[in-house]
C-alpha cells in the first residue's frame, strides 16, 4: 500500500492535483499562520467544496467517505486544510441535522450557487455567547472559542444559549452580519492556518426564520451525528498526518540521512534498525489506514439512512468510528514522532519543517482525548452497551 488515492475518480484526482500544489509552501505557511487564502481560491476553482450537497441542489451527492479522504490527502502535507476542508461540510450539513427540510433545502441550494467555505461557532463547551429574544429576532452578546474556519468563511454556523430558558440554539448566517468579530486569534503550536480562534457577537440579530428548528427534547438518531462527522474529520487528519510524514521520512532518509558512526554500515538506508524501524512504522500507518476506511464506510451508512437511522445502527457505527479514532491518533502521535530517529540530526531543523507534522496532530488529540473514546469501546466490548450520544461520541 503507497497510501495513494484512485484517481480515476475525478475528485480525488482533483484532490491529487491541489495537494500537489499545497505542499509547495506547507512549511512557510505553517509558519506564518494566518489565512490560505490562495488555497481556499483553489478549492473553491476546484469544485470540490459542493461536492456532499445532494445533486437536486446543485452539488455532486458524494458520500461522506469522499470528502473524508480527500480531507486525509490535503493532511499528507498540510493538517490545516484538511481540517478546514472537513469541518466544512460538518456545517454545510447544519441545517440537514437541526433545521426542517425547507430550511436544509434553501441551505443547500444557496451554498450550491454562492460555493461558499463554512466555518463554524457552535463549540459545545462554550457557555460564553447567549441570546434574547426581541420579537422576531434573536440578539446575540458574547463570543465563541475554537472558531474553526471563521477567518475564510462565506457563511457561519452559530450556537448559543437562551438568557431565560438556557435552552440550546443553532442558526446559520453570513459571516458579513452586523456586529460578528472574527478575531482570527488562534495562537495553537499546530494548525496554523485553521482560524481557530475567537469570534465575537455584539448585538448580532439573527432572524426566527434563520434559527434552525431544533428540539432537544425530540431529538432523532440521525440528528445526533455530528459528533461522527467531526471525529471522522480529526482521524483522517491523524492519518493523512501520519501518511505524509512517513513518506516525506523516507524522501529525506533516501536523500539526505547518512549512517550513525557505529552502525557498520556505508549507507543508512542498509542499517537494519532503520528498516525494522521504517517497516514498524508503515505496519502501523497501513493498519490505521484500513481502520479509517472502514470507519468512513460506518459514517456513509448511517447518513444514508437519514430519518430512518435507529439507536442501534448508531451504535454500531460509534464503536467503529471511535476505535479508528483512538487508533489513529495514537499512530500518528508514533510516527510523526519517531521518524526524526531514523532521518537523523540534520531532519530537525526549522527549514525543513518536519515539526509541523507532529505539532498539528499533538494539537489535535488534546481537543479530542482517547482516554473517553477508548472507555467507550471498552464498555462495549465487555456489555454491549453502545456509546451513549453526546459531544463527541
Amino acid at each position: 500500500m503507497s497510501f495513494d488515492l484512485d484517481t480515476s475518480n475525478p475528485h480525488f484526482a482533483k484532490a491529487v492535483e491541489l495537494r500537489k500544489i499545497f505542499v509547495k509552501d506547507a512549511v512557510a505557511r505553517d509558519k506564518a499562520g494566518g489565512k490560505p487564502l490562495d488555497q481556499l481560491r483553489l478549492l473553491k476553482e476546484s469544485g470540490l467544496l459542493t461536492i456532499l450537497i445532494p445533486r437536486e441542489y446543485g452539488g455532486a451527492g458524494e458520500p461522506w467517505s469522499t470528502a473524508l479522504k480527500i480531507g486525509r490527502e490535503f493532511a499528507k502535507v498540510d493538517g490545516s486544510l484538511g481540517h478546514l476542508f472537513g469541518y466544512h461540510f460538518s456545517s454545510v450539513h447544519a441545517a440537514f441535522l437541526r433545521g426542517t427540510p425547507e430550511q436544509a433545502a434553501n441551505s443547500y441550494r444557496r451554498s450550491a450557487a454562492g460555493n461558499w467555505f463554512w466555518g463554524n461557532t457552535a463549540n459545545s463547551f462554550s457557555k460564553s455567547l447567549f441570546g434574547r429574544q426581541e420579537g422576531e429576532w434573536h440578539v446575540l452578546d458574547g463570543f465563541r472559542p475554537f472558531t474553526s474556519g471563521s477567518h475564510i468563511a462565506d457563511y457561519l454556523q452559530v450556537a448559543w444559549e437562551d438568557r431565560l430558558t438556557n435552552e440550546r440554539r443553532f442558526a446559520a448566517i453570513p459571516v458579513t452580519r452586523e456586529g460578528v468579530h472574527i478575531e482570527d486569534d488562534w495562537d495553537g503550536i499546530g494548525q496554523r492556518q485553521t482560524g481557530s480562534g475567537r469570534v465575537t457577537y455584539s448585538n448580532v440579530r439573527i432572524h426566527r426564520d434563520e434559527v434552525f428548528d431544533f428540539k432537544p427534547n425530540e431529538v432523532k438518531p440521525y440528528q445526533t451525528l455530528t459528533p461522527f462527522q467531526q471525529q471522522s474529520v480529526l482521524l483522517n487528519v491523524f492519518v493523512g498526518s501520519a501518511q505524509g510524514a512517513l513518506i516525506a521520512a523516507r524522501e529525506y532518509t533516501n536523500e539526505k540521512s547518512r549512517p550513525w558512526i557505529h552502525s557498520g554500515v556505508d549507507k543508512h538506508t542498509d542499517d537494519p534498525w532503520v528498516k525494522r524501524v521504517y517497516g514498524d512504522l508503515y505496519v502501523k500507518t497501513q493498519a490505521a489506514t484500513l481502520l479509517a476506511d472502514q470507519a468512513a464506510q460506518a459514517l456513509d451508512d448511517v447518513w444514508a439512512r437519514g430519518h430512518d437511522l435507529t439507536e442501534e445502527e448508531r451504535g454500531q457505527a460509534a464503536v467503529k468510528i471511535a476505535s479508528a479514532n483512538v487508533f489513529a491518533g495514537n499512530v500518528a502521535l508514533e510516527v510523526t514522532s519517531q521518524i526524526f530517529e531514523v532521518m537523523g540530526a540534520r531532519s530537525a531543523t526549522n527549514e525543513n519543517g518536519f515539526d509541523r507534522f507532529w505539532r498539528n496532530v499533538r494539537i489535535h488529540t488534546l481537543h479530542n482525548p482517547a482516554e473517553y473514546k477508548t472507555r467507550n469501546v471498552g464498555n462495549w466490548f465487555l456489555t454491549g452497551g453502545y456509546p451513549e450520544p453526546a459531544t463527541f461520541q
